[in-house]
C-alpha cells in the first residue's frame, strides 16, 4: 500500500469518527447521562459492534466526547482571558465563559461530569465517574499554566500556580454545578460573587516580566 493511499485511509476514518462524534453529540444533547451506546450507534445507522470498532468500548467513546468538547471549552476559556480588558474584566469573562457553557449544553454537561443512573435496552450507560476527575485535573493544570505564564507569583511559582490552576477550577466546577442546579440567582450576580472572592490575591499580583500579562 502507497502513502497516498494509507493518507486517503487514514482521512477516510477520520471523517468517518467525526460523524460518529457528531451523532454521539446528539444523542447526549437529547438524553444527557442516559446516553447509551445502542441509542449512539442507532442514530450514526450502525450496529454497536462497528461502533466498538472505532472507539473499543464506552470509556473510549466517551474519552473522545469528552476531549471534543474540553478543548472547545479552553479554547473560548484562553480566549476570554487574551481579550482586550483589564484584568477584573478578564476574570468575570473567564468565570462567565465557563458559566455560560454550562448553561448552553446542560445535558452535554451532564453526561460529562455525573454517573449514569442507567441506560436503556440493555446498555448500562457510560461509567462518567470513573472519568471526570481527570478532565477537571486538566483543566487545572492548563489554567495553572496559563497563571504561570502571565503573573509574577515569586518563588515556588509554579507550585502556586498549580495550587491557584486547580482551585480555581474546583470552585468553578462546585459552584456551576449547584447554580446549574438550583438557580438561586442570576449568572452575572454569581460571576459578581465569584469574582470577589478571587480578586484580593489576583489584584494584588504583577504581571510576570516577558509574560502575556494579565
Amino acid at each position: 500500500m502507497d502513502t497516498t493511499q494509507r493518507t486517503d485511509q487514514q482521512r477516510s476514518a477520520d471523517r468517518r469518527r467525526r460523524e460518529l462524534l457528531e451523532a454521539a453529540d446528539r444523542v447526549v444533547l437529547r438524553d444527557g447521562p442516559q446516553a447509551s451506546m445502542n441509542a449512539i450507534a442507532a442514530e450514526a445507522g450502525i450496529t454497536k459492534p462497528i461502533l466498538y470498532r472505532h472507539f473499543g468500548d464506552k470509556g473510549g467513546l466517551y474519552a473522545a466526547l469528552a476531549k471534543r468538547h474540553t478543548d472547545a471549552l479552553l479554547d473560548s476559556l484562553r480566549a476570554a482571558l487574551d481579550a482586550p480588558a483589564d484584568r477584573r474584566e478578564r476574570v468575570e469573562s473567564t468565570l462567565d465563559t465557563y458559566l455560560a457553557a454550562i448553561e448552553a449544553r446542560p445535558q452535554v454537561y451532564r453526561f460529562l461530569m455525573h454517573p449514569a443512573e442507567g441506560g436503556g435496552s440493555g446498555d448500562q450507560g457510560f461509567d462518567v465517574g470513573r472519568h471526570s476527575a481527570p478532565l477537571l485535573r486538566r483543566m487545572g493544570e492548563e489554567l495553572a499554566q496559563v497563571i504561570e505564564e502571565r503573573v509574577d507569583l515569586g518563588p515556588d511559582s509554579q507550585q502556586l500556580a498549580r495550587v491557584w490552576g486547580h482551585g480555581i477550577v474546583g470552585m468553578m466546577h462546585a459552584a456551576g454545578d449547584w447554580w446549574l442546579g438550583e438557580r438561586p440567582c442570576s449568572r452575572a450576580e454569581l460571576v459578581r460573587s465569584l469574582a470577589d472572592l478571587l480578586w484580593g490575591r489576583l489584584a494584588a499580583v504583577g504581571d510576570r516580566i516577558g509574560g502575556p500579562g494579565f
